[in-house]
């Protein structure tokens, strides 16, 4: 499944492109927080991405993402050019590839590593798609593909992507929002060349007027209750907030629980919209297991925060790593099996605790993150002005400084895990 919402610059308080997205996956799949930095490579390398292998090209960025552990790609990630792409699950009328190709999350991650802009890292992905393919296992190994939309994001412009196996569309967008269906309707700008054709093939559009892609590709057996609430609560939320968008609030955005606010509250059933909320607990649909949030500098001469969280948000908390440093590594620790040395299993056991009892757990654990969040909100600003001021020392002082809050963080998750289940 999956939520992204952007926001153009002209509607954030920073004068920033905002973006940010939660990966909603199955609710044990550890998803680690990695890091690569820029490489070059000899010519005739191969990439080996989650089921095939690629041609690599002469230069990657750097980058980091959040990646279920068995996959090689992200589901959502930024690079060092401020570039950030999301992917999510959309259903077609088409059914998926029985050959294997490159799986959604790949495309977001060879975008990342292969785009100075969104445009760019659109145009790479959409080449990578036409000539592999999207058909593999994506949601479990050994389980079935999806085809995916994308949000693709830079300091000046966004573009929405949503594809059908090989094929595709993309436009521009302001402030908006993906969820887990086609929306893209006449409004496209630009698409692969086989788009309206194939469609015309299939005996999905027959009308003479501009192909809409949701009325000819989208798949009318998969219910939109799944997914029509969230996509039309995420514009609610971002309307709702006029001109007055920033990282905070995209973070409560993404906790969202309707009238509970961060609270995931009871009596809902999978048969009612107000069961799939954008911060999702709604097996065996999906749970948010990671959440990413960023504003996109223009100037990057300072270095600048990605907010990340792990599990679901509501519990959890998001604090800033940076491209400039080394993430700690217990951010990209975790696998299969729960292993309290990695950050994910350890906010995902106070998520299990918290599970217990929303209502009466949640606002005891946000309240407990609230003295971290004021105190990592004071002092970014000054490491950040510290290591802009000192570029010789920039890394080892953003180090440092992630190493610090996450240990702490991580430590202050187990801890309220141990005091909820005693």
């Amino acid at each position: 499944m999956c939520d992204a919402l952007v926001a153009a610059p002209g509607r954030t308080t920073s004068g920033r492109t905002l973006f940010g997205k939660n990966s909603d996956r199955p609710e044990s799949e550890c998803q680690p927080l990695l890091q690569f930095p820029s490489a070059q490579h000899a010519p005739g390398t191969r990439l080996q991405c989650t089921h095939i292998a690629i041609p690599q090209v002469a230069e990657t960025y750097g980058v980091v993402g959040h990646s279920p552990w068995w996959v090689w790609g992200f589901e959502h990630g930024v690079n060092e050019h401020a570039v950030a792409i999301g992917n999510l699950t959309v259903f077609s009328k088409e059914p998926v590839e029985e050959k294997l190709g490159l799986i959604g999350m790949d495309l977001v991650r060879l975008g990342l590593e292969r785009g100075r802009s969104a445009r760019e890292a659109l145009e790479v992905m959409a080449g990578l798609l036409e000539a592999h393919g999207q058909g593999g296992p994506a949601f479990a190994p050994g389980a079935a593909g999806y085809h995916n939309g994308f949000a693709i994001a830079d300091p000046e412009e966004t573009w929405l992507l949503q594809t059908s196996n090989r094929r595709w569309a993309a436009r521009r967008a302001r402030t908006d929002a993906l969820s887990n269906h086609f929306s893209l309707t006449d409004d496209w700008e630009i698409a692969s060349r086989d788009l309206e054709a194939f469609a015309r093939f299939e005996g999905w559009w027959s009308g003479s007027e501009r192909l809409d892609v949701t009325r000819a590709y989208r798949n009318p057996h998969v219910p939109g209750l799944i997914s029509e609430g969230r996509f039309a609560r995420s514009h609610a939320l971002l309307e709702r907030a006029g001109d007055d968008l920033d990282a905070a609030t995209l973070q409560a955005f993404l906790r969202d629980h309707l009238e509970g606010g961060p609270v995931r509250l009871p009596g809902s059933t999978p048969d009612e919209d107000a069961y799939y909320t954008l911060c999702m607990h709604s097996e065996p649909v999906g749970t948010t297991t990671a959440s990413l949030v960023a504003e996109l500098p223009s100037d990057r001469s300072t270095p600048w925060p990605v907010w990340v969280s792990f599990g679901t948000p509501c519990t959890g908390i998001f604090l800033p790593v940076y491209l400039e440093g080394v993430i700690p590594a217990v951010l990209a620790v975790g696998g299969e099996s729960p292993d309290l040395e990695s950050a994910w299993w350890s906010f995902k056991a106070l998520q299990d605790a918290a599970s217990t009892d929303f209502p009466r757990h949640t606002p005891r654990i946000r309240d407990a993150w609230k003295d971290l969040e004021t105190r990592v909100a004071s002092e970014r600003v000054e490491i950040e002005r510290g290591a802009a001021a000192d570029p010789g020392e920039a890394s080892e002082q953003l180090t440092a400084f992630m190493t610090r809050i996450w240990t702490e963080a991580i430590r202050s998750a187990r801890e309220l895990a141990s005091s909820l289940e005693s």
